[in-house]
């Protein structure tokens, strides 16, 4: 049998449009949602609507894991029947150990993978995957797709409203005082994601009025550098993305707004009710 040229790889941190979903070398390993000592699989088990309602329910805060080597080793061997080789792009290192359990489960599987760290997540990660296509489409070699993409990781601008501060609280990325005083006065936390793959915060607003309209402010911004799309991020809150899409359309017309839904396991973290602008130079 001959076998295909390149199979392309995400882990279920990022966003995966109907597109790549159809694209038939595209291929997603899930991460793991823990309650208790119950695991799900991410997106097989639980979509992000069914995790939402189990959080508000939930004795215990959820978790999530990354999959072992050894998962990654079998779904490598499987894929490695149909294909020469794979380029993996994964969520940040900073933040997650899938990059790791990925390399580890090429080793042991013998299959070749070139991996790329995105230093992002979501649309970060979703960016690179469709850059990468559209240079194997022109006839790119795979170092020359490697170097590129490289090249672009870390490079994403995203701004962030993290939807429940209940919910950073409970997962350890907030303390008490922090949550009392943000719960006090109202606070939106506005994170990104730096050049480095690390979470760090930006500001704060003290309304959801200010805090939508200080993303608007940011993509007009970016829009005004050249940027003629961007991604719209939400969890479980659509009809305020949509609202943000309006927002934003109504100052810069001809920008391409695409809305998108953050991951379950990305949801466990960030809560229900975010709102994150991205988009790449």
């Amino acid at each position: 049998m001959i076998k295909k040229p390149i199979a392309w790889i995400v882990d279920s941190t990022a966003y995966i449009s109907e597109e790549l979903r159809q694209h038939p070398d595209f291929f997603s390993v899930p991460l793991n949602i823990h309650f208790g000592e119950k695991q799900f699989v991410d997106g097989v088990d639980l979509n992000p609507q069914q995790l939402y309602e189990k959080i508000k329910t939930a004795k215990e805060f959820p978790k999530s894991s990354q999959p072992s080597a050894g998962e990654f080793a079998e779904r490598y061997k499987v894929i490695a029947e149909q294909y020469e080789q794979a380029i993996a792009v994964h969520v940040s290192g900073k933040m997650s150990g899938t990059l790791a359990s990925s390399i580890a489960g090429s080793e042991i599987s013998g299959f070749p993978v070139t991996f790329i760290d995105s230093l992002s997540l979501s649309y970060g990660v979703t960016g690179l995957i469709e850059r990468g296509m559209e240079m194997q489409d022109e006839g790119a070699t795979v170092p020359e797709i490697e170097a590129q993409l490289k090249k672009m990781a870390g490079t994403m601008h995203n701004y962030i409203l993290m939807g429940q501060l209940e919910q950073l609280y409970k997962g350890g990325r907030m303390s008490a005082a922090q949550f009392f005083i943000g719960s006090l006065l109202k606070v939106k936390p506005i994170v990104h994601i730096t050049p480095e793959g690390e979470l760090q915060p930006v500001d704060k607003v003290r309304s959801e009025k200010k805090a939508l309209q200080y993303l608007v402010d940011k993509v007009v911004a970016g829009h005004n550098a050249g940027r003629r799309k961007i991604y719209l991020m939400q969890g479980n809150v659509l009809v305020q993305a949509e609202h943000l899409k309006k927002l934003i359309t109504e100052q810069v017309p001809d920008l391409e707004v695409e809305i998108g839904d953050i991951s379950s396991v990305l949801a466990v973290h960030a809560g229900e009710g975010t709102l994150a602008v991205l988009w790449f130079d």
